[in-house]
């Protein structure tokens, strides 16, 4: 097995997450887009490519990018619907980073004539 392999492997998001504080108190949007994310179908076995488009306005804190991309990675192994993959990043983000505002948006790629986008925002979902 390579390094990288391992490290994407081991990842842990409760021990291996690095979080930042933030040092700037004024309003900013961070964007952020990932254009390799990759996880198993849990019925199929067959590999799902989405890019994943993460937008955030921090308040006390900022994720490390090296460790958001080896978070990402982690799911290249997992059987996980696109569904569940998408909320599941957008709830981790959510507990680890408490921002002010965040959008997760899941961008699959088409598999059998089908094209599925998850679009989370903490705007609509907090309205609920």
């Amino acid at each position: 097995m390579q390094y990288g392999e391992k490290e994407i492997r081991k990842f842990d998001i409760d021990k291996d997450l690095e979080i930042w504080p933030n040092k700037h108190k004024k309003n900013y949007i961070i964007k952020i887009t990932l254009p390799e994310f990759c996880c198993l179908c849990p019925r199929s076995g067959y590999p799902d490519f989405a890019t994943i488009y993460l937008q955030y306005t921090p308040d006390e804190l900022v994720v490390e990018l090296k460790a958001l991309k080896l978070y990402i990675n982690s799911f290249m192994y997992r059987g996980i619907s696109h569904e569940d993959s998408a909320n599941e990043i957008y709830d981790s983000l959510v507990a680890k980073l408490k921002p002010k505002w965040i959008k997760v948006v899941a961008d699959f790629n088409p598999r059998g004539n089908v094209h599925t986008v998850i679009e989370l925002d903490s705007q609509v979902i907090n309205k609920d």
